[in-house]
């Protein structure tokens, strides 16, 4: 993954530089990265890192690369590549140096030099002001990203089993970033430092995605809520002393609140593991109230864990 990256620099870097439109072989003598491979390995590799390049905003030209206008060339003009002054005024890019310094990825603060690009900040003093860690590593996301982006399928281990996933994009919540995808026909959310043993495949275009399907929609959702088959009315009955946070982790879906403080809630699930350690995890003052056989499920899974 990091060749890829630094080859995609490298490229971008050298029609930035170039002084006329460069060819496709100009490019593959110049470019580090491309050397030694097969013609058709190079016009893939070529067409693929240009479509990314594209994707991503970068407005890469065909122009003749010779006087006889018989060869394409490439180019990327600079000043189309340069973004707008957006002109911000001395509390703006305060507000914006801020925001780099507390926000980061894996740990790792941001450095100063796009900052200063947008006109600098107002120099500070003192230590560095409290971040929010993003969490997880930046290789590893960019990885997750391509195969998202090329829709590469993803082989891991989650929780004991080995898993392929077609990932349809990657979301962060709560302090955590989720990869969302398909598993054998069923929506999906993992949790990204849970997983280990991550492979890319190296198919591109190696699945369909799913029309409707979100990562936006699949975080708001609950584990269990997500499944092939048809879904099982589940009613659950918590304490009150447990019933607040139960209501808030439920987002508001309307329950029955009795006389003595606690709540009732029926609930659609559609992956009834995932649904029984939810429930558990609010230990005794969460019982199912229907039905039975989801209760002796329940118990079947306290016993298991008490032996």
């Amino acid at each position: 993954m990091r060749n890829v990256i630094e080859r995609v620099l490298n490229l971008l870097a050298f029609l930035l530089t170039t002084t006329k439109p460069a060819t496709a072989d100009e490019i593959r003598r110049t470019v580090a990265g491309y050397g030694g491979e097969s013609d058709e390995a190079f016009r893939r590799m070529f067409e693929r890192d240009k479509d990314l390049l594209r994707r991503l905003g970068i407005p890469i030209k065909t122009a003749p690369a010779d006087r006889w206008q018989l060869e394409p060339g490439y180019v990327v003009s600079a000043d189309e590549y340069r973004i707008p002054d957006p002109e911000l005024d001395d509390e703006e890019r305060a507000a914006l140096w801020l925001a780099a310094q507390v926000v980061r990825i894996g740990g790792q603060p941001q450095g100063p030099d796009a900052i200063l690009k947008l006109g600098g900040a107002r120099t500070t003093t003192g230590v560095e002001p409290v971040g929010a860690d993003l969490g997880a590593d930046a290789d590893l996301l960019a990885s997750l990203y391509v195969a998202t982006t090329e829709r590469r399928l993803i082989d891991f281990t989650y929780r004991d089993r080995r898993r392929s996933l077609a990932p349809h994009g990657l979301g962060h919540r709560n302090g955590h970033w989720y990869v969302v995808g398909v598993e054998a026909d069923s929506e999906r959310v993992y949790r990204i430092d849970r997983m280990t043993g991550i492979t890319v495949g190296d198919e591109e275009h190696a699945f369909e995605r799913t029309p409707g399907l979100t990562v936006r929609g699949a975080l708001a959702r609950h584990p269990w809520e997500t499944g092939a088959g048809a879904a099982t009315t589940v009613t659950v009955r918590f304490d009150a002393d447990v019933a607040w946070w139960a209501e808030r982790r439920l987002e508001g879906r309307a329950g029955i609140r009795h006389t003595d403080g606690s709540v009732e809630v029926a609930l659609e699930v559609n992956h009834l593991d995932a649904f029984l350690g939810w429930v558990l995890s609010f230990g005794e003052h969460a019982q199912v109230v229907d039905p039975p056989a989801v209760r002796d499920a329940l118990v079947r899974r306290v016993e298991a864990v008490a032996v």
